[in-house]
């Protein structure tokens, strides 16, 4: 099987060196890179162009105009050749396992559809600061999973057939397009945990989560959950409705916030070791 990895990017040409080097370092060799550039402001595509030169494993495309994440990333995997994709972002990079942690998961497990694993917050040098706790293995086939609390987090792997099948990502998200890839995926098998670090997440001023996005970032995550449950079709959560309209993501965490209790997260616990147990 092959792996391609996938790169958005908008003003990031400036730290792809480091990614780019990541890539290559991969134990697992049977990979492609497909990036797509869009329409960048500064000089991305002239230094990404420069590193990249004529290595046929790359393959960088441009948007005719500048068209959002949710566009890009889901041209991304149409343009890939791979069984499996997963997404890396120019300014971040994977550790040298990252590709063959997920593939032996992917190769053994034909029922799983998507791996996913920890990542740790760095400086803009790259330099650890935080890891991300929250990543662990999650109970499969339940309606009302919607990642809240964030436990799916990079690096994701899954399967490209699989994800054809689905609705696929909404082009309208600017942001959170992720979770919508996740639940889509969850909602057509099952997902596991791998229990390691492969994902070193670079903060920098130019980073989407860290400037006036950060509030668009919640509302448009409370907007692919609903959308969710509007595809489930949940009508109710714990006797409460779910809108019919989205208009308030308030509304939606709200209907949410039980999952944050300990009452549901020892109910979780215990189902996710009786799934692993029974499978």
């Amino acid at each position: 099987m092959k792996f391609s990895v996938l790169i958005a990017n908008y003003n990031n040409g400036k730290f792809f060196k480091d990614c780019y080097n990541s890539v290559l370092s991969q134990e697992f060799k049977n990979w492609e890179v497909i990036i797509i550039d869009d329409r960048s402001t500064d000089n991305s595509v002239e230094i990404i162009n420069s590193i990249i030169a004529d290595d046929p494993r790359f393959k960088l495309y441009e948007n005719a105009t500048n068209s959002g994440v949710g566009v890009t990333k889901s041209k991304l995997i149409e343009l890939s050749t791979g069984d499996i994709c997963g997404y890396l972002d120019p300014d971040d990079v994977i550790k040298p396992n990252a590709l063959k942690s997920a593939m032996e998961v992917l190769e053994k497990k034909k029922d799983v559809v998507l791996t996913y694993s920890r990542l740790v917050k760095c400086d803009e040098k790259l330099n650890p600061l935080k890891e991300f706790k929250g990543a662990m293995q999650i109970p499969n086939g339940q309606k009302l999973f919607f990642n809240f609390p964030i436990q799916i987090a990079p690096f994701v792997a899954f399967r490209k057939n699989i994800y054809m099948n689905t609705p696929r990502i909404n082009p309208e998200l600017r942001i959170a397009e992720d979770q919508d890839l996740y639940y889509k995926m969850y909602e057509a098998g099952k997902v596991q945990f791998i229990d390691q670090t492969n994902y070193l997440y670079r903060a920098h001023a130019g980073g989407i989560s860290q400037n006036e996005n950060k509030q668009k970032s919640y509302q448009y995550y409370a907007f692919a959950i609903w959308e969710a449950m509007k595809r489930r079709n949940i009508k109710e959560i714990n006797g409460k409705p779910v809108p019919e309209n989205y208009a308030d993501p308030r509304e939606i965490f709200d209907l949410l916030e039980y999952q944050n209790k300990l009452p549901f997260r020892l109910k979780k616990k215990i189902l996710i070791i009786a799934q692993k147990i029974f499978g």
